[in-house]
């Protein structure tokens, strides 16, 4: 893989605190197993939204696939159906939803990510063939009002590479045409437009004119992508959203953030039976998938383990790397004594306590002034 899209697939924001730290907090967490169970049947089906899913591991949305294999999110869409979960697709995709579902099964969750631009027709129409398509949920990122600083592709000059087109902004003709197109197409103003998502989206946006809108839209589902605390999970279930996935980008947007592990007890705290949580970020072993279960997500997402898979061996790349944490978790699970995913609780896992704490705003400027504290995480 070039340095540049190894890169622009590696790389968080500035010091990469938050990005290291989605890996290394869940080494804090101890596992707390039971033993004589009869772990002889296995089961790692649950629901999501309703339906049922073969597995809690889903596949994360994440730009520019076909920086990693010709194939780009066909050859990823084909392991997940085999794979049997969630996927969910980029709007940054270099493959057309309309392809990208095609290559699935009945049984497989197609869900579309989405950003709300300054020109909300832009959004609209994404979300309107995504409903045509077919796909069962859209997937609001909301932690982008800018783009993080990524040093990385700072000083690689990092731009995706002209031959590669993000299809879900092109006409969706010209995009799924049976013959294909010339990579010398001449860019359409909304595929142009798309590129320059920076200087593009709506940093208005709030959860009273961009989650209200977006629910007048449509009748699909809306689950807010990069929730990380009590306060917004609560303004989620105020505002009639499906889900909430605890993210922080992968730790490319603010840099000194709390790892997605240690935000998730809050969020499920929050949440109670109210709405669904889901999680990414740094999951790379079986047993961190079992940890987050633990602490109360209902499903978890992986990206940057789908995108070596892909740049490994294509189609072939992506089940093998979903394959390795779906056999990881099930032994987790065994030598846990847990035989289902209904059976992963808080009292198998043992939580580091107070390992941060947060005041009240203000508490700190009045003369002599009890701290009030808030939380302790």
């Amino acid at each position: 893989m070039p340095s540049g899209a190894w890169g622009y697939y590696d790389s968080g924001s500035h010091d990469e605190q938050t990005k290291n730290d989605n890996i290394s907090a869940f080494d804090s967490y101890r596992l707390h197993p039971r033993m004589l169970r009869d772990v002889s049947k296995l089961n790692t089906q649950t629901t999501v939204l309703g339906k049922p899913v073969r597995t809690p591991l889903g596949v994360a949305p994440c730009a520019l696939h076909k920086l990693a294999h010709a194939e780009g999110e066909a050859a990823t869409s084909r392991a997940a159906s085999k794979h049997g979960s969630i996927m969910i697709l980029s709007t940054y995709s270099t493959t057309s939803m309309e392809k990208v579902i095609a290559q699935g099964s009945g049984d497989t969750q197609y869900w579309m990510q989405l950003y709300v631009y300054r020109e909300r027709s832009v959004s609209e129409e994404i979300v309107r063939r995504a409903e045509k398509a077919g796909f069962s949920a859209l997937v609001l990122t909301v932690d982008a009002p800018v783009l993080g600083k990524r040093l990385s592709d700072a000083r690689n000059r990092f731009n995706p590479p002209p031959h590669l087109r993000l299809e879900n902004f092109m006409d969706p003709e010209v995009a799924n045409a049976t013959d294909g197109y010339t990579p010398d197409l001449a860019r359409s103003k909304k595929e142009t437009f798309g590129a320059t998502f920076g200087a593009n989206g709506d940093q208005s946006l709030s959860w009273e004119n961009g989650i209200k809108w977006l629910k007048s839209i449509t009748k699909l589902p809306v689950i807010v992508k990069g929730i990380m605390t009590a306060e917004d999970t609560q303004l989620a279930i105020a505002h009639g959203c499906a889900g909430v996935i605890v993210s922080n980008h992968g730790g490319r947007q603010l840099d000194g953030a709390l790892s997605t592990i240690d935000a998730l007890p809050q969020v499920v705290e929050a949440a109670g039976d109210k709405i669904e949580v889901y999680m990414d970020g740094g999951i790379r072993r079986g047993s961190d998938i079992f940890k987050a279960l633990a602490l109360g997500a209902r499903a978890v997402f992986v990206a940057r383990p789908v995108l070596w898979g892909l740049a490994y061996k294509g189609e072939e790349g992506v089940f093998h790397a979903l394959d390795i944490l779906q056999k990881e978790l099930e032994l987790t699970m065994m030598l846990s004594g847990t035989r289902s995913v209904d059976e992963i609780d808080e009292s198998y896992i043992y939580q580091p306590v107070n390992r941060w704490v947060r005041y009240a705003p203000g508490s700190r400027k009045a003369a002599g002034a009890q701290k009030r504290l808030l939380a302790k995480l």
